[in-house]
Parts: C-alpha cells; sequence; structure tokens
C-alpha cells in the first residue's frame, strides 16, 4: 500500500494515532509513506525547533536525543505491528530488545526523519524482530534491530 489517499502518504498522525497509544508530548510519528502489511513500513518524523526536547538538549546548539530517534523509528515499527493484529484495540506491544544501535549523524531542528523498517522475524505471532533504519536526506542518521512482544491489554 502506497500513497492511496492521493496526498503522497498513506497515514496522517490522526490516522498515526488510531494505531498507537502514544500522544503529546511522546508522539513521535508524523507520518506513515508506505506500509506492507506484515513486512515493511515507511514514515516521517519532522523535526522542529519547537519540540520540547530542545529546550535542555542543548541550549544554543539543539541536536535530538539518539533515544528519541531510537523512540520514534518503534513507533513507526509499532504502527506496522499493530497493522498485522486483529484486535489491535486490545493489544499493546512492549520492546523487549534494542540491539545494535548505531548513531551516524545529528539530527537538527529543520530536518526530516524518514524511518524504514523491515520485519526480519516474527514468532507465533506475538514476538516480532525488526530492522530499522533512520535517515535524513538520504544519510544514515540512527540504525538498531528491535524485538517487541505483543500482549493483551
Amino acid at each position: 500500500m502506497s500513497e492511496q489517499n492521493g496526498k503522497g502518504y498513506l497515514m496522517d498522525v490522526n490516522e498515526v494515532m488510531e494505531n498507537l497509544p502514544h500522544r503529546y508530548p511522546f508522539l513521535l510519528v508524523d507520518r506513515i509513506l508506505e506500509m506492507e502489511p506484515g513486512k515493511r513500513i515507511v514514515g516521517l518524523k519532522n523535526v522542529t525547533i519547537n519540540e520540547h526536547f530542545f529546550q535542555g538538549h542543548f541550549p544554543g546548539h539543539p541536536i535530538m536525543p539518539g533515544v528519541l530517534i531510537v523512540e520514534a523509528m518503534a513507533q513507526c515499527g509499532g504502527v506496522l505491528i499493530m497493522k498485522m493484529l486483529e484486535n489491535p484495540k486490545d493489544k499493546v506491544f512492549y520492546f523487549m530488545t534494542i540491539d545494535g544501535i548505531k548513531f551516524r549523524r545529528p539530527v537538527v531542528p529543520g530536518d526530516t526523519l524518514r524511518f524504514e523498517l523491515e520485519i526480519d522475524r516474527l514468532k507465533a505471532g506475538k514476538v516480532a524482530r525488526m530492522v530499522g533504519k533512520a535517515l535524513v536526506d538520504g544519510d544514515l542518521a540512527a540504525e538498531a534491530v528491535m524485538t517487541c512482544m505483543i500482549v493483551d491489554k
């Protein structure tokens, strides 16, 4: 599925919120561009100077915290996971491991993060491993391998 709404994206932020429990200030995915359910997803985060974390990280030299880049990547993967489920409103996903994290460049206000994730392994429909990367203007900003468990609420 891609660009089904004729606007160049698959889901806007309101549709993302229908698939994730996260809300401001912790919702870190603005759009979903592409998705192959059960396989892969591409999402976006527009990084603006108005982000609350820039007040302290770092004054006069704003850099998006790496842990939030990984969290945003995980949230994008969460949308993919929730779209695979029969009754997503009755489920939640918890990340079990985040491995191989590498940060390749700083992310600053004005950047647009593009998240590309693929499901690498799915066990019994309850544990999923995803390989993800975050890019800015085609340059790798971060990468990680994430494993999550899907549980009843």
